[in-house]
């Protein structure tokens, strides 16, 4: 075998040892002597041993858990808030020139953001703006990460824990809620109710003999009850007896 045979059987051996394969979902960051040259788009590529390097970049949507911080709201009400961020690549040149690790970068940010944005709500307004907590905090690091080539898409708030007495003044509070509703339902409905029967009332007078008729609806309506027994006076006979009672002081 002559010498320029073995020099291109060598370079041979040196190129098909640089084919590399970047998946549909990757991108490949290139760089010639240190120097960034180009992405290397899906598919075979070659990448020259020693001369060249590359990074690859997956451009899916990567989801970073924030761990649990244990905030203080605007109303000094200590709590541990954790939260999940969606983000993806979209300049990959970006994401490895402009920041050393951009996963650790995102998730500090996540975590010093959710703290400052819970610090600046009250309990109230985090506990039924849930969202609204959860898109600013997704608006300041989807500022803050433009430079790096990354797009937050969403943040969601996972859990809010409070302080075990804090729970308790809380049921305390919707048990008295729910107390008060009930009072005024029903003084609603005596109201109502009182109206109702100031008409019924006012018709039945207009209608001859049609108290007799409803106070005999009623005896009956309330002896319907066989284990109960009650004793009826005649309105005459009280009458009687009253004038008679009457008629002995006037002696």
């Amino acid at each position: 075998m002559s010498v320029l045979e073995v020099l291109a059987a060598l370079v041979v051996v040196y190129v098909l040892s640089g084919i590399r394969v970047v998946m549909e979902y990757q991108r490949g960051v290139k760089f010639t002597l240190g120097k960034f040259t180009g992405l290397m788009n899906p598919g075979l590529r070659i990448v020259l041993p020693i001369i060249q390097t590359y990074q690859k970049i997956d451009m899916r949507v990567v989801t970073v858990d924030v761990p649990q911080q244990d905030c203080i709201t605007k109303d000094n009400v200590s709590l541990s808030v954790d939260a999940v961020v969606y983000y993806k690549i979209v300049d990959p040149k970006k994401s490895v020139l402009e920041v050393e690790n951009y996963q650790y970068a995102v998730s500090q940010l996540a975590q010093t953001t959710m703290r400052n944005v819970v610090g600046e709500a009250n309990l109230d307004e985090l506990l039924a703006n849930r969202d609204k907590i959860s898109d600013r905090i997704k608006n300041i690091i989807d500022k803050a990460t433009d430079p790096w080539g990354i797009k937050v898409q969403n943040v969601d708030l996972k859990h809010v824990d409070l302080p075990d007495n804090m729970k308790r003044v809380m049921a305390r509070e919707a048990e008295a809620e729910r107390e008060k509703r009930g009072i005024l339902i029903k003084a609603e409905g005596e109201v109502t109710a009182a109206e109702n029967l100031k008409k019924a009332a006012e018709k039945l007078n207009k209608i001859k003999g049609g108290l007799y008729l409803r106070t005999l609806q009623t005896l009956n309506d309330i002896s319907s009850d066989p284990s109960t027994k009650y004793i009826f006076v005649p309105v005459e006979f009280m009458e009687s007896l009253s004038d008679g009672v009457k008629g002995k002081k006037n002696k």
